[in-house]
């Protein structure tokens, strides 16, 4: 229909193509009368122009989204793009829920906020409980068992080990496999990790965990999968850091992939035995949770469970005194999750934008 061409039209003069008309272009595909309507069009036939073209538009901001300063042209696009993310996360949430993959492939890891809004999503019909509730079982909600809709290409990055990697984790025999993972995961001829490839694999190892667990009984840690998380755990601090984030972007609303990589993060904290992974665990956590609201509700649970169950002993640990200020923020964050009824401003760090 009309929509799809105007779709095309859009994607062709992208913000990449033509830099100047960027804020023009922002403005025509957010319009009223397109954006609304092509997702409203019957059987989400819609949605993956949609898609496209905030893929189109995060892809040309990443760049500049990357600088710790920000233009102040950049600041206004920026600005825009959260409001546009903020009408789909209260319009269709359940569009940033299928596609919170590709766009996590393309935001920067310091754009915490935007990130967290699609992370937020929750699809709709679903109202998770608070997370504060005291005495919480996860395991008991209803929606934990089941598996989100996922409608991002999660094997595209990939294919080429897919067949490897469907042998290793069949019977975890191949160690060699092991071996060449982390090379295949750096961009070529550079030592850099290629972001849509760490969260590709780890998305794809996860829910191959979740159908083993759910066929029989394993522990979490005597598994293929679980080497394959402790194996990304070897990279470098910069590497790493990405591997926790991609675990950290599957933390969202209940399901059987946020029980699974919740619990995940916690067995990666409680049994590393090096200090510098405990703590970027927590960093990665706590990144997320000192920016404004939203917070996604996975993010939530891990976090307070981490610092209230006393087998991970977080409190003992020296970085949550390394520093008056950070042990200010600590503080602040394990008031409002101690206590349910606290104003919880204190842990967003301000109102809601």
């Amino acid at each position: 229909g009309i929509l799809s061409v105007f779709g095309a039209a859009f994607h062709v003069c992208q913000p990449l193509v033509m830099p100047g008309f960027a804020f023009a272009w922002l403005e025509l595909v957010s319009h009223r009368h397109f954006l609304p309507n092509l997702m409203l069009i019957p059987e989400e036939k819609g949605w993956h122009i949609a898609h496209q073209l905030l893929m189109d538009h995060f892809l040309f901001m990443e760049p500049y989204l990357s600088k710790v300063e920000l233009t102040p042209p950049i600041k206004k696009l920026y600005e825009g793009t959260l409001r546009v993310v903020l009408v789909l996360l209260h319009d269709f949430p359940s569009f940033l829920c299928g596609y919170h993959l590709s766009f996590c492939n393309v935001i920067p890891p310091n754009c915490v906020q935007l990130r967290n809004i699609i992370l937020s999503a929750t699809p709709k019909g679903m109202n998770p409980p608070d997370p504060f509730t005291p005495n919480l079982k996860i395991d008991l909600l209803s929606d934990i068992a089941r598996s989100p809709s996922i409608l991002s290409n999660v094997l595209g990055p990939i294919e080429s080990i897919r067949g490897h990697l469907d042998a290793y984790l069949k019977d975890g025999q191949r160690s060699n496999f092991l071996n060449g993972l982390l090379p295949f995961l750096y961009k070529e001829g550079t030592r850099e990790l290629h972001v849509g490839k760490v969260n590709s694999l780890v998305h794809y190892v996860g829910a191959h965990a979740i159908a083993r667990l759910h066929s029989a009984q394993f522990s979490l840690s005597r598994t293929p999968e679980m080497e394959v998380f402790q194996r990304l755990m070897e990279l470098d601090d910069k590497g790493r850091y990405i591997c926790l984030n991609a675990i950290a972007n599957q933390l969202r609303f209940p399901s059987s992939h946020t029980h699974y990589f919740s619990c995940v993060m916690l067995y990666v904290f409680s049994e590393s035995k090096s200090m510098v992974v405990k703590e970027q665990v927590t960093r990665v956590l706590l990144e997320r949770l000192i920016v404004n609201r939203p917070h996604p509700w996975g993010l939530l649970i891990t976090f307070i469970e981490l610092i209230k169950n006393q087998r991970y002993g977080f409190w003992n640990y020296p970085f949550t005194r390394c520093a008056t200020e950070i042990e200010k923020v600590f503080e602040s964050v394990a008031r409002s999750c101690m206590q349910p009824n606290a104003q919880r401003g204190t842990l967003v760090g301000g109102d809601d934008q």
